[in-house]
Parts: structure tokens; C-alpha cells; sequence
């Protein structure tokens, strides 16, 4: 597995790239407060993400050949259906500016690759999205799933753009109290692992929920690995 690198830009947790850590994957999880997706500088052979969490400069250097696949979830916060209008407008531009800075990196492995003959090293690209207003500007999604598909029971129609393979799903039922929980936002959430670092204006709970169902990141590895 040496050299098979997975990028997980705004990963947060890094639950969705979880599954390749532990097959062995080196895995690169791109995330505030450590690392800025729109921090980084494209070389000749490598890309150099600059950390922002200390004071002095330094990089964390990936060769483009070596990428994998890139996994990419941008906070969904500016496209959501739910963001109220007054007091917290929408801001489109300021969302797609992350959004543009994942594809921007997606872009540059796919050149490179590609200048090199090497188009199907890089096996997969995904950029994850709850259903919102981000269709206006990508477009229909290449997939869309429920985490109840994938065995967590709950629900948050999430949308997916890129080129993977459709990860097989083994579903399960819910019953009145999880859909009226998963409605209202009142299910059970997962745990913040003890390491992560929640970044500035996030709280706790808005952390909780963007992790990627568990289930859902197991399937999406056993489909693309």
C-alpha cells in the first residue's frame, strides 16, 4: 500500500477516509484549524499544503503521482435549504470559494496524471455535500444516498459529485422515533474523537453532525479501494 495516498480535504474528523487509514493507506486529512484547502501552493511535481496552526512556516509536501484518491466534504453551511435569510444571508461566493479550492487540487492531480501517462493512478475523486443549494452550481449529483442505506439509522439526503464507484448498500428500517428524531435533528450523534480539534465558529453539536456515517464511509472504501 506504500505510496497510495488519500487526500481528504475539510475533512474534519477524517471519519470518511477512516476505512483507508486503517487498510493501510497513507492518508492526508486537509482540515482547519490545521490546514486551509485554499492554503496551498502547486509545484512542478508536488502540491504544498502551508499548516496554519503555528507560527512559523511549514508544509506538508504530497507528490502528485503519488495521489490516490481525494475525498472532499466543504462545509455545506452557505448551501444549506435551511439557512435562514436577515440576520445570517446566504453568501454563495463565500461558500464557493472552498468548493473551488477542492476542485482546484482534484483538477491539478488529473492534469498531472494525465501529463505523465499516469491518468488511472488517480483512481477517484468525490466532493460530498448535504442536498442544498450547491446543485445550482455543480449540477445534478453523480449519487445521491440516505444514511439509512448504508445501515446507520437516520436520515440527511447527502449528494455526491466526481468519478467513483457507487458503493453497495445494505439498508435498514427506521421506525417512527428515528425518522421524527432525524426530521428535527434530535438523533443520537456520533462521539468527537478526543484528538480533533473543532475550529473556530464551530460548535460542538455542528461538528457531530457533519461526521460521515459510518456505514456509508466502509461501503464507499469496499466499492473504491
Amino acid at each position: 500500500m506504500v505510496n497510495k495516498v488519500i487526500l481528504d480535504l475539510c475533512g474534519g474528523t477524517g471519519a470518511w477516509s477512516r476505512p483507508y487509514r486503517e487498510a493501510g493507506y497513507i492518508v492526508h486529512v486537509i482540515t482547519l484549524p490545521t490546514y486551509d484547502v485554499t492554503k496551498v501552493e502547486f509545484g512542478t511535481y508536488a502540491m504544498e499544503f502551508i499548516r496554519q496552526d503555528v507560527h512559523y512556516r511549514d508544509t506538508l509536501t504530497v507528490p502528485y503521482e503519488n495521489v490516490y484518491g481525494i475525498l472532499a466534504a466543504p462545509p455545506c453551511t452557505e448551501f444549506s435549504f435551511a439557512r435562514t435569510n436577515g440576520k445570517n444571508p446566504t453568501n454563495f461566493r463565500e461558500g464557493m470559494k472552498t468548493v473551488d479550492a477542492c476542485l482546484r487540487i482534484i483538477w491539478e492531480c488529473k492534469y498531472k496524471a494525465w501529463d505523465n501517462g499516469k491518468i488511472n493512478g488517480f483512481k477517484f475523486w468525490a466532493l460530498e455535500n448535504p442536498n442544498g443549494y450547491l446543485r445550482h452550481f455543480l449540477g445534478q449529483p453523480a449519487y445521491n444516498f440516505q444514511p439509512w442505506e448504508y445501515g446507520d439509522p437516520y436520515t440527511k439526503s447527502t449528494d455526491l459529485w466526481g468519478k467513483f464507484n457507487i458503493p453497495e448498500k445494505s439498508p435498514v428500517e427506521l421506525d417512527t422515533t428515528q425518522k421524527k428524531q432525524s426530521h428535527r435533528n434530535l438523533r443520537d450523534l456520533p462521539p468527537i474523537p478526543e484528538d480533533y480539534v473543532i475550529p473556530k465558529n464551530t460548535s460542538k453539536r455542528a461538528a457531530a453532525r457533519a461526521i460521515t456515517p459510518a456505514g456509508f464511509a466502509e461501503a464507499f472504501f469496499k466499492a473504491n479501494k
